[in-house]
């Protein structure tokens, strides 16, 4: 095999599917990246049996083969040979001779036909989306997922459609996350949980151009995200996803009306009284045209006023800060309204469509 690419070519190639090696594993095929040109086009692959990513790049094809080569070694050799064209050749001991300019790396292979490919995805159940409003969705609900896995499900995101609509949903037992979005033509109903790690891979590589498209296709047991010259296979979480609907209660004492930066920025200030393994939460009151917050730590204390529009019962209620700020920092909106029933019970940010909707359960707290 001898094949030619630009480096920004084969960085771009390397940088996408470097998302599927898996950090630790008992297979070292897995740690490998293959590179297959046995056709006239060439293929980056990598795949943690979990998480599969192929891409097409653009490179010149001398002589045609496949090899695997280990994909840490790879990415920092291509990373730091000179910005000029990069030649990759392969002798029979499946070695890559690796040059560029004067730089010539020989490292060792594996044989191409031992790599684990991607399953084969039955192209079905389909849905079409904008990459940037994928982007958008996932980035704007993928915090409130859980960080470790006692409980699978929480690791993941419910992607469900219905009445041509994608619903996005994560929580993690303090918070939830929702944004709904509409989609274009007729989509079948689906509901699957996918693994937080491939929407956060996916969020990395798909572009901000609202014109260029990707096609999400599902089946029982797996997601295709296909896009560019890209495709992502991920494994489904399996299970029944948690009722949503009965957490979400449309009853409300009293809503606000905050400007969404002026809110954010206080509370931002706030936590730097609050060391990060400290639990002390902001305690939140509301009365009329007026939301004051307070945290009182080891370190200092803080009291900050912001102007308000208020309806319905004065409140006080304590909160994590770093919830309010993950919610806040993904909303768009200029200002924003926040519904709560008591000092108990959760407080919901919401627009008026219900486009996105962030749950967050307050905390306790001595007045």
């Amino acid at each position: 095999m001898k094949l030619i690419f630009t480096k920004s070519n084969l960085l771009k190639g390397v940088g996408i599917v470097l998302k599927a090696v898996p950090t630790r594993t008992t297979m070292s095929i897995l740690e490998c990246i293959l590179i297959d040109a046995t056709a006239n086009e060439i293929k980056f692959t990598a795949n943690d049996m979990e998480l599969g990513i192929e891409t097409k790049i653009e490179g010149d094809i001398v002589e045609k083969g496949k090899i695997a080569i280990d994909a840490k070694i790879f990415s920092e050799i291509v990373r730091k040979l000179p910005d000029n064209d990069i030649t990759i050749e392969t002798d029979s001991n499946y070695n890559a001779i690796i040059t560029c300019e004067k730089s010539m790396f020989n490292i060792s292979g594996k044989a191409g036909d031992d790599f684990s490919y991607i399953p084969m995805i039955e192209k079905s159940k389909c849905i079409t989306i904008p990459q940037f409003y994928l982007k958008e969705v996932i980035n704007q609900t993928i915090f409130s997922i859980a960080a470790n896995d006692n409980n699978k499900m929480m690791t993941g995101e419910l992607f469900e459609v219905r009445d041509n609509e994608l619903k996005v949903v994560a929580l993690d037992g303090h918070r939830i996350a929702i944004r709904t979005i509409k989609l274009d033509g007729k989509a079948d109903d689906i509901k699957v949980v996918v693994p937080g790690k491939t929407l956060n891979e996916i969020s990395k590589i798909l572009s901000n151009d609202v014109d260029a498209i990707v096609n999400i296709y599902f089946t029982n047991n797996h997601i295709l995200f296909e896009f560019d010259n890209t495709i992502v296979v991920s494994r489904l979480i399996e299970g029944e996803y948690f009722k949503i609907n009965q957490m979400l209660s449309s009853d409300y004492e009293t809503k606000i009306f905050v400007n969404k930066k002026e809110f954010l920025n206080c509370i931002d200030r706030a936590t730097l009284l609050i060391k990060e393994n400290d639990k002390k939460p902001i305690i939140i009151n509301v009365t009329d045209g007026s939301l004051e917050l307070k945290v009182n730590s080891a370190i200092g204390s803080l009291n900050e006023n912001i102007d308000i529009s208020k309806e319905g019962k004065d409140i006080m209620i304590g909160f994590n800060p770093k919830f309010l700020i993950d919610a806040l920092r993904v909303i768009e909106d200029e200002e924003i309204s926040i519904y709560l029933v008591n000092s108990k019970a959760p407080c919901f940010i919401k627009d008026k469509e219900e486009k996105y909707i962030y749950l967050i359960l307050p905390v306790n707290f001595n007045a």
